[in-house]
């Protein structure tokens, strides 16, 4: 806490802070940070952590905002670590637990979907003059997110929302030798999922813009059920894009939790120890630690409707089937 003290005397001194939201008011980029001191980001996703955080009486007593300004010469004056894998992924197909056997790892910094970060991607929807210094606010916001608070830390993985599959290009460009995964499922379990509980690309004019739209969509009337499908159908064809024209590497959710210490281990740099760690997480439901893992597949297959699985089968079918003979061809022993 004195060093937390020590920091507010310093306007440009951000050791244990870290940004909590990025947002535009009057023209104007702004940086809200929170104070997490060296406690590690260990929450199913980033915004529980901040969540945590803000319960802190010394957050509730003490506030920083800043310019993006401030945030760049942050990265300056203490580069954080580069990302060391980043995990795409078509939502409900396993990336919490991959996100949470990850953060097991005492010398690893795991963001699981940070909001500053997909604010900052999607900006340049709304801000076209943010676009050519974009690259730069991205990578000091994930440098300043990847700082050793601890002092140990070896390795940062950045788990993005899935909607931002279409500013990949934007990251592959920023980091072109960082391997990056795209985690997907079958799509009518994924359907299946957001049928019974929508995420917000789910739900028509929630999201707000993203590379989910299509010049036509206004003009189009689907049902509930056929704007799952298309959403899912068009995430699919965007990770595809992904492992074509950037190298990302499709896994698909039937490989976890082994693939992290089997095929994913040189990539993500995990040794045999952590094997053992991850393992133990592999045990517990992601998104609720406290219970037992219990595989759904066969049963979200067997409750899908008819007119679910023929939507799917029209919207999805053909990315997906390029995505398994994409994983087969580069893993002929694949499920």
């Amino acid at each position: 806490m004195e060093r937390s003290m020590a920091c507010m005397n310093s306007e440009q001194d951000f050791h244990d802070w870290l940004p909590i939201r990025v947002w535009q008011v009057n023209g104007q980029w702004r940086v809200d940070w929170c104070w997490f001191g060296d406690k590690r980001l260990t929450q199913p996703f980033f915004r529980d952590d901040v969540e945590k955080a803000l319960r802190l009486p010394f957050n509730q007593a003490f506030r920083r905002e800043t310019g993006l300004d401030a945030l760049r010469q942050w990265q300056v004056d203490s580069p954080g670590l580069a990302p060391t894998a980043l995990i795409f992924h078509a939502s409900r197909c396993g990336s919490t637990l991959m996100a949470q056997m990850l953060a097991a790892l005492p010398d690893s910094i795991v963001l699981s979907e940070p909001p500053p970060l997909d604010s900052l991607l999607r900006a340049q929807r709304s801000d076209p003059e943010l676009v050519g210094h974009l690259q730069d606010h991205v990578a000091a916001l994930l440098s300043a997110y990847g700082q050793p608070r601890q002092g140990n830390e070896q390795r940062l993985f950045v788990k993005l929302d899935t909607w931002n599959l279409f500013e990949a290009p934007i990251l592959a460009k920023l980091y072109p030798d960082v391997p990056c995964i795209f985690l997907y499922r079958d799509p009518l379990e994924i359907a299946v999922s957001q049928a019974r509980q929508p995420g917000m690309q789910c739900v028509p004019g929630l999201l707000g813009a993203s590379g989910l739209d299509g010049p036509t969509d206004a003009d189009e009337k689907l049902s509930p059920v056929d704007f799952i499908s298309r959403v899912i159908g068009r995430t699919l064809e965007a990770g595809l894009e992904l492992c074509f024209q950037h190298g990302g590497v499709p896994v698909n959710y039937c490989e976890l939790p082994d693939a992290l210490w089997e095929r994913l281990a040189p990539l993500f740099e995990t040794s045999e120890s952590d094997a053992a760690v991850m393992q133990r997480v592999a045990n517990f439901d992601a998104k609720r630690p406290a219970m037992n893992f219990n595989a759904d597949s066969e049963h979200k297959r067997r409750s899908a409707s008819p007119e679910l699985r023929a939507s799917i089968e029209h919207w999805t079918t053909e990315p997906y089937e390029k995505l398994e003979a994409l994983r087969r061809s580069n893993n002929p022993q694949a499920k």
